[in-house]
């Protein structure tokens, strides 16, 4: 089994006013200590150990120049055994993305590029404070593909304030004809500590019975427009799924560098502190674990039925009277000698799971 790498790139040029992930303000010193870092802890950990994807997630990991990432894929090449069909990702902010640099991040490795497009409604993307204009992303996504990119996905948000489900179509219909393979479809969460949390704009976005509408409506059209659903929120033409995440959901083995990545490594999960002062300076990232026993049947349960293949019906064998009620209900389906979640039955899917997996 190929373990993943996971690299965070805690860097943005500004925040965004509903994230709560973990990252900073971009200065190129900090960029090239950056690409250091990784790479001397790229080799702390290497073995012989399988890889077969790599992920840029962050921030914004199109901070990094093409030759920063070339290093560290060339790091990573010297330290573990990369399969040659390797699926290297990069997140990709489309306003910090030119068709010249999207060109030679081709050329250093990267073969699939994840862009944070999230709507193309000028006024909703001036809501959530992002920097590109939706003709400026799909410029950009344009000129990805002309670069040589044919895997390419898009992130839409879901249940936006104000979102209405003409405005939803009309952008899903625009995207899913760009020239992209799949995308990641999510509803907007206001995190508590952002500035959105701070602008109770929660009182602005569609309540919970019109943002699940907008959900299963999403789900249809994508759907309609040929990206089938394989996960809670995750949509590809066939063959285009995330190898990487679906690691994730199949509690196959990953590797996280960086402040704030997670990893699920040689039979433990840990994580790293959000720190990246601490990162920079120590030769060998700090690491705190989270679980020293990972992947027993209840967790591999709740990962396995984010996705809609489902799980083996024999793992909830001793919950067979509640699996046929929400299968009666709508809210599961059985394919064989499988059970997964309907797009209704995602929608409720923690109340369900705390009563199959406990």
């Amino acid at each position: 089994m190929a373990a993943g790498l996971y690299i965070h790139v805690p860097f943005c040029r500004r925040k965004c006013p509903y994230c709560n992930f973990y990252s900073i303000a971009a200065e190129p010193e900090l960029l090239e200590r950056y690409t250091q870092a990784v790479c001397r802890n790229l080799r702390h950990y290497a073995c012989a150990e399988p890889v077969d994807t790599v992920y840029f997630g962050g921030g914004t990991p199109s901070l990094l120049s093409p030759a920063q990432i070339a290093q560290i894929l060339e790091t990573a090449a010297d330290c573990f055994t990369l399969s040659p069909d390797t699926e290297v990702t990069m997140e990709a902010n489309p306003a910090a993305a030119a068709p010249e640099q999207l060109r030679r991040f081709r050329e250093s490795g990267v073969n699939r590029l994840s862009f944070g497009v999230q709507s193309l409604s000028d006024s909703q993307l001036k809501r959530l404070g992002r920097l590109h204009t939706a003709q400026e992303a799909v410029e950009t996504v344009c000129a990805a593909a002309a670069a040589g990119f044919d895997n390419l996905s898009c992130d839409l948000m879901l249940a936006l304030p104000g979102q209405t489900p003409e405005e939803l179509e009309q952008t899903i219909r625009e995207m899913t004809r760009l020239p992209i393979v799949h995308i990641s479809a999510y509803l907007l969460k206001i995190e508590p500590g952002t500035p959105f949390a701070r602008q109770q704009i929660a009182a602005q976005c569609p309540d919970e019975d019109a943002a699940a509408d907008l959900y299963l409506q999403a789900v249809e059209q994508l759907n309609a427009a040929g990206f089938a659903q394989y996960e809670i929120s995750n949509f590809a033409k066939p063959g285009f799924e995330s190898r990487h995440n679906c690691k994730y959901w199949h509690c196959e083995p990953y590797l996280g560098i960086g402040p704030s990545a997670h990893s699920c490594w040689n039979g433990k999960r840990f994580f790293v502190p959000s720190s990246a002062a601490s990162f920079l300076e120590q030769p060998v990232q700090t690491v705190e674990t989270a679980d020293g026993a990972p992947c027993t049947l209840e967790e591999r349960l709740m990962l396995g039925l984010r996705l809609t293949e489902g799980v083996p019906a024999a793992w909830l064998a001793e919950k067979k009277a509640a699996v046929e009620r929400y299968c009666k209900l709508g809210f599961l389906r059985r394919t064989g000698d499988r059970v997964a979640f309907t797009p209704k039955g995602f929608l409720v899917s923690n109340t369900i799971l705390a009563e199959l997996v406990l």
